[in-house]
């Protein structure tokens, strides 16, 4: 049974009728450009086939919500009185996404939800992001209201990290999810939210392969990164790391630490630059060049790597060589590895991980296969 028939069938079995209709929104997987969303920089993510889905029905007196993926659970609450939930889990961004969207200017009514996901938790494909749009998008339809603009669907879910969820994230995912297009990666500027659409070549393929090591953005890594790279920042004089430079790092008298962090947001900012430049060139031996690099500057300068991602990254470039490259996607400490390679590699790629990777907890590694043409954008059905 796939997602959305799952999806479906949930919100029969919890409400006893037929839903009004099923909403979609993906997870991403960001190529290159990692940490970097946050200090102003360029990133580009991509949509993937996984996602999350939310079955839905029109209702007065508030919201009713099943969580089909968590055993069940229930949520109700009425708009404008619900308080965040502690600890923060699938509740809090429910909560906070009908709230952020009012924020907004963008009131929506009451509704049955029934949500259902195939992001694995704790991967760095953005399940968090992937929810709040997918909830934006279902209290939306629920109430008779067109969809809000990407752009205002990505700001709400945003807030919804900040403060109903506790996670300082930047714009990256949340836009990835809300504005990505199959097929395709998106160019993001994070300090205007302008964007453009990069075409993948339909030779290449994108390989994820879960390490098996589950990381947790909320237990102070995430925000400590984001708190070192406001303090280099603001050391160096400039508004954010965009407005930084090799040169001026050089000439500064930063801790080595904030060094170290600097050094990574502005040589990351330049790859994803030279990175759009090789997919348009078709020129994948220099795009996983920049991917390998990209990953060094994770692992050694904003150290959020750890010893099982490093083992998986270096057994897919070796299994790779020149034509194409991996590195680790997402915000670090586990979670997933992006590699990019010639389409009709994958398999021979695949089989070498199947037969020499063994995730810490044992058990197959998680493999995902995604390239142009592959990617569901989302939306209605």
């Amino acid at each position: 049974m796939n997602l959305i028939d799952r999806t479906r069938e949930g919100f029969r079995r919890t409400f006893g009728h037929d839903p009004a209709g099923v909403v979609f929104a993906p997870g991403r997987v960001n190529l290159i450009g990692e940490h970097v969303d946050y200090n102003d920089g360029l990133v580009l993510p991509m949509p993937i086939a996984a996602g999350t889905a939310i079955a839905w029905s029109p209702q007065d007196g508030g919201i009713d919500a099943v969580a089909l993926d968590f055993g069940g659970e229930r949520d109700r609450h009425v708009q404008g009185s619900a308080m965040p939930h502690h600890p923060a889990d699938w509740r809090s961004y429910l909560r906070g996404m009908a709230a952020c969207l009012a924020d907004r200017g963008i009131h929506t009514d009451g509704a049955k939800l029934a949500i259902a996901g195939s992001i694995p938790r704790g991967s760095g494909l953005s399940s968090s992001a992937s929810l709040c749009v997918a909830i934006g998008r279902a209290l939306a339809a629920a109430s008779g209201i067109a969809e809000p603009a990407p752009q205002t669907l990505a700001l709400a879910a945003q807030s919804a990290e900040h403060v109903w969820a506790g996670v300082k994230c930047g714009i990256m995912d949340q836009m990835a999810v809300a504005a990505g297009e199959a097929g395709s990666a998106l160019l993001l500027d994070c300090a205007d939210l302008q964007t453009r659409q990069i075409p993948l070549p339909h030779e290449w393929a994108v390989l994820i392969v879960q390490s098996g090591v589950t990381r947790e953005l909320v237990d102070g890594h995430y925000n400590q990164r984001r708190q070192d790279c406001e303090a280099a920042a603001a050391a160096l004089g400039v508004k954010s790391l965009r407005g930084a430079s090799a040169e001026l790092l050089d000439g500064s008298d930063l801790s080595p630490q904030l060094a170290r962090r600097a050094r990574h947001v502005i040589s990351e900012i330049d790859r994803v630059r030279a990175s759009v430049q090789a997919i348009e060139d078709r020129d994948l031996a220099r795009l996983g060049t920049l991917l390998r690099a990209s990953h060094r500057s994770m692992r050694d300068d904003f150290e959020i790597s750890v010893t099982a991602v490093d083992n998986l990254v270096d057994l897919l470039n070796a299994a790779i060589g020149v034509g194409g490259g991996a590195r680790m996607t997402g915000g670090g400490f586990g979670g997933a590895v992006v590699a990019v390679m010639a389409a009709d590699q994958i398999e021979r790629v695949r089989a070498v991980v199947a037969a020499d990777y063994r995730p810490p907890c044992g058990g197959a590694a998680q493999i995902m296969i995604e390239g142009a043409g592959r990617v569901p954008a989302g939306g209605h059905e």
